[in-house]
């Protein structure tokens, strides 16, 4: 019995990066602790870490700045 376009299951759908907003906000979300399931999920499923790498690395970067700064004109 040869196969028709009717009988294939459609293929899953190609999954888009997410931009540069997306990655922001989940990095913040995970930094404090409140990423949706939802959103992890989404995450985990592109391909590369490295954007969400890289943006973790750059935030804790600007977070310990940004203390240090607080700190010094504290004191």
């Amino acid at each position: 019995m040869q196969e028709t376009d009717q009988d294939r299951k459609p293929a899953a759908p190609q999954q888009k990066p997410p931009g540069f907003f997306a990655i922001v906000l989940s990095t913040l979300a995970a930094a404090i602790g409140v990423q949706s399931s939802k959103n992890r999920e989404r995450d985990f499923a592109q391909g590369s870490p490295l954007p969400f790498i890289a943006a973790g690395i750059i935030f804790t970067v600007l977070f310990i700045l940004t203390v240090i700064t607080v700190v010094n004109l504290v004191l």
